[in-house]
């Protein structure tokens, strides 16, 4: 039986590494494969943001992946804790009934959809205003060297 709140919580903290495809659909799952994938190169972005400064044109290129990769998987744990009883149990615990107890909502899931709310919104408005102020900062100094 897959249990509607442990999903939510590994799509919130896990989804990066695709935790929640593996516990919803194993590990022959292509998309729980690919998920790291984004998120590596964004912390690679990091890494090469605090080696060569934030001039590093790569950088602000690789940075908002991570970004927009944890805003999506927080954007999952959201619809998957918001999901009835019997949508949930139809498509993830077929074998069940439809009440079946592992696609019920509890406070705790309750707690992962406000907390995947806050944190997707969070991260998603901070990569999003990171990738445009590198890019505007780019096409001034770009503009300068033109006017010289």
């Amino acid at each position: 039986m897959k249990n509607k709140t442990l999903a939510t919580w590994l799509a919130l903290f896990g989804g990066g590494l695709g935790l929640h495809r593996f516990y919803l659909h194993g590990l022959g799952d292509k998309l729980g494969w690919l998920l790291p994938l984004p998120t590596l190169l964004g912390l690679y972005g990091i890494q090469r943001a605090r080696a060569l400064g934030l001039d590093d044109h790569w950088s602000w290129v690789l940075i908002p992946l991570a970004g927009f990769t944890v805003a999506a998987c927080a954007l999952t744990a959201i619809v998957y804790g918001l999901a009835t009883r019997e949508k949930w149990n139809a498509r993830h615990n077929p074998a069940a009934g439809e009440d079946a107890p592992a696609g019920g909502t509890t406070w705790f899931t309750i707690g992962g959809v406000v907390l995947a709310l806050l944190l997707g919104t969070t991260v998603l408005m901070s990569s999003v205003a990171f990738s445009f102020q590198r890019y505007f900062e780019y096409q001034i100094e770009e503009a300068r060297k033109i006017s010289q």
